[in-house]
């Protein structure tokens, strides 16, 4: 009975040992003093993303804005983030992509799916959210700081953040 009662907890505890990252959850948004028609103008093209994006040094894609299209974004701070289109509603002025080859060196991001949407906002204007999931940029059970969650968590939520600010900023003219 000893013996059962002791594989049975080891039982119970094996996936614990075992368990990898969780996906980290980012959700920045930001309300833009212009019609949601203007803000989608400047911000609904999947190769657009450089004309607004103050990270955001180039954009090469291919496949406009159907899904499956592609981009690589240079950042200007260095490093290429290669992402492919997954939906795109001009209709509902939404985006979803998804990142395809890591760059650790660019973003401590292992993989994520983001969505961009624009909503007419209560008070007028334009909603505009940026939000995703995505995993640390070391997947082990035991990241190094730089690779951790906490890393890769502040880091999109920078870049996202970064760009809805870049978007108020062009659209705005401010």
């Amino acid at each position: 009975m000893r013996k059962l009662l002791g594989l049975f907890a080891l039982l119970i505890c094996a996936p614990a040992l075992a368990h990898g990252p969780t996906p980290i959850k980012v959700d920045e948004s930001i309300v833009i003093a212009a019609d949601p028609k203007a803000v989608w103008a400047v911000a609904g093209k999947f190769d657009g993303l450089a004309n607004w994006h103050p990270d955001v040094q180039s954009v090469t894609a291919k496949g406009g804005d159907a899904a499956g299209a592609e981009r690589e974004i240079t950042l200007k701070k260095g490093g290429v983030l290669k992402e492919g289109l997954d939906e795109y509603d001009a209709s509902a002025f939404k985006l979803s992509w998804r990142m395809s080859d890591p760059n650790l060196d660019a973003l401590p991001v292992s993989s994520y799916t983001v969505t961009f949407t624009i909503e007419p906002a209560s008070g007028g204007g334009s909603a505009v959210k940026w939000y995703g999931r995505l995993y640390r940029g070391d997947t082990s059970n035991e990241p190094p700081e730089n690779l951790n969650d906490d890393a890769a968590r502040a880091a999109m939520t920078s870049y996202l953040r970064d760009g809805l600010q870049g978007l108020k900023k062009k659209v705005e003219g401010k």
